[in-house]
This record gives structure tokens, sequence and C-alpha cells, in this order.
């Protein structure tokens, strides 16, 4: 049966909407798509909520936080993280955005942290100088050699402590120089007779005449931090003796040196190169914060040794 021509025409126009709304389908779909996509590439947790309160969008950031939707505070400290809530209307929807400000908030204390302990630092550092030299003219005049020593060991910590407090409050700006790694070792030898323990430590040194061109006076302290809190942690053994080792080695682009010791394993792995925290009884938690500063300013860095307790120390051989 033949339809009428008005109907061949109204059946024509019904498939062509039909097909149109396929595509208008299909293009929702893939915007749907594409926002889901832009949602979820975002760094902060988004949710998108409707006039009734119920979750229409959200990334996988969000689903993991759901715990921020029921807070009406601007802040909010969740898992030891810390989370800057921020919401905005658009017209019947409401979003809420969190974003993770844990490692801004950790830099505002540090930042506070190093003024307040610059200050004291620079506060002590008066008097300690004044005592050194009473102290010299008083073993000049006296035979209380053991006293005296002790003193020095005690005032030595106190400026190590005042340094690198100083250092890392101001910033590590290097100085490179040419000078041989044997160089190092004699100095530290040196040092370490000021550095008071208890226990028999070895000290196995292999450090040869090979030139390196870094900053001399900072390398050193970065040696020097770390033979400490080797000799600490054998102080802090069981056993009554201990060994401490430096070695070095050369490859085709990087100058490594290998710090290991007898003493007791790290505590907290985690920690090991934050600022102002520590699990030692000594020290004020600055030394290997401000060792791997210097160690990037070679553009080098530190790295727990995967063989033995200790640390590798790689610079480039061309800074």
């Amino acid at each position: 049966m033949k339809l009428p021509q008005n109907s061949e025409e109204l059946l024509s126009n019904l498939e062509y909407l039909i097909n149109q709304t396929y595509e208008v389908e299909k293009e929702f779909k893939e915007l749907k798509n594409i926002l889901n996509g832009v949602i979820e590439f975002l760094p902060q947790a988004i949710w998108v909520i409707d006039k009734e309160n119920n979750i229409i969008a959200q990334n996988s950031k969000a689903k993991n936080l759901p715990e921020i939707l029921n807070t009406k505070e601007s802040e909010i400290e969740l898992n030891n993280q810390f989370y800057l809530v921020q919401k905005s209307n658009l017209e019947d929807k409401i979003i809420i955005s969190a974003t993770n400000i844990t490692e801004q908030k950790r830099n505002q204390r540090l930042i506070s942290m190093g003024q307040m302990a610059a200050h004291l630092a620079h506060e002590i550092r008066n008097p300690i100088g004044s005592v050194s030299i009473l102290l010299s003219v008083l073993s000049k005049k006296c035979n209380a050699n053991n006293i005296i020593m002790e003193i020095k060991q005690a005032i030595f910590r106190v400026e190590r402590i005042i340094k690198t407090t100083l250092l890392f409050s101001k910033g590590v700006i290097i100085k490179p120089k040419t000078f041989y790694i044997s160089e190092l070792e004699k100095e530290l030898k040196n040092v370490i007779k000021y550095y008071s323990y208890s226990k028999n430590i070895e000290f196995i040194f292999f450090m040869p005449d090979i030139e390196i061109n870094a900053d001399f006076e900072l390398f050193l302290l970065v040696l020097q931090n770390l033979i400490f809190n080797a000799i600490d942690a054998i102080e802090e053994n069981s056993e009554d003796e201990g060994l401490i080792e430096i070695i070095y080695e050369k490859n085709e682009d990087n100058h490594l040196f290998h710090i290991y010791d007898s003493g007791i394993p790290f505590e907290n792995k985690n920690i090991l190169f934050d600022a102002f925290k520590t699990t030692k009884t000594k020290g004020n938690g600055l030394g290997l914060a401000l060792s791997l500063q210097i160690i990037q300013a070679h553009n080098g860095n530190i790295t727990l040794s995967e063989n033995k307790k200790g640390f590798d120390i790689q610079i480039p051989c061309n800074i």
C-alpha cells in the first residue's frame, strides 16, 4: 500500500529527528567523557553536587576523601595531610575542591623554625667565642689537660651545631675549587679528635690522591656529619667496638663516596633527610638535611646504601 506523500515526508522527518537524537546523545557522551577526564586530570579532589545534595561527578582523589564533604572548615587535617577546601556555586550545582597543602604547611613551619634557630645560633655564637678564648688562656696556665680537652670537645659540638643551623637558614651557595681527595682524609682524621666517644672505633679511609672539583669546606662538612652520625650510632650499639669506613671510587662520569658503619640500624628511613626531625639523642636534626642540600648544590645526590648500613654520595666529575 502506498503512503500518502505527506506521510512519507513525515516518516522521513521522523527518521531524521531520530538520527539527530542519536548524534546529540553521542556528542553528549563524548563531552561527558571529556569532562570526567578533565576532572580526573586535576590535582585537586573535585566533587559536583546537585541541589538534592547528590554527587553527580567526582574524581578518584575525591572518592578517597569522603570526610571532606561533611566539613564546614576551609582547612582540614586528615591522616597527617592538610587540605584547603573551597566551594563555588554554578547555577543549581555546587563544586567542591580540596587541595593538598601539606608541603606548603611544612615549608611554612620550616621557615619559622629556621628563622628562630638562626636567631638562637647568632645569640650563642658570641659567648661560645669568648669561652674558647678563655679556654686557650687557661690551658697555658694549668695542667688540667683532660678537663680542657673535654671542654674543647663540647665547644666543638656547639660550634658545629651553630654552623649547620646558620648554613641551613641562609641557603647553600657552593664555591668549587680543585683539590685532592686525600686532603679530606687528613682534615677528617684531625677533626675526629675533637668529637667525644667512648667505644673503640676503627676508622678505615680509602681516599687516594685524586683531584676533585668541589667546595672543599662544605664537602668536608658533609663527610663530618656522616662520620659523626656513624659514631653516635656505634655509641648506641651494645658492642664495645665499632667500624667506620669511607671508600672512594670513580666511574666515567661521577665521584662516588661510600660511608659505612657498624652502628645501630636506621630507626626511620623515611625522615632521615627531613629538617628538625631526628631519632638521635644528640644533634638538632639538621645534619643530614644540610648535607643533602650541599650535595644537591653540587648536582649530586645522597642515597642509602643497598650493600651495607650507610650512605652513598655521588657528584659529577664536571660540576
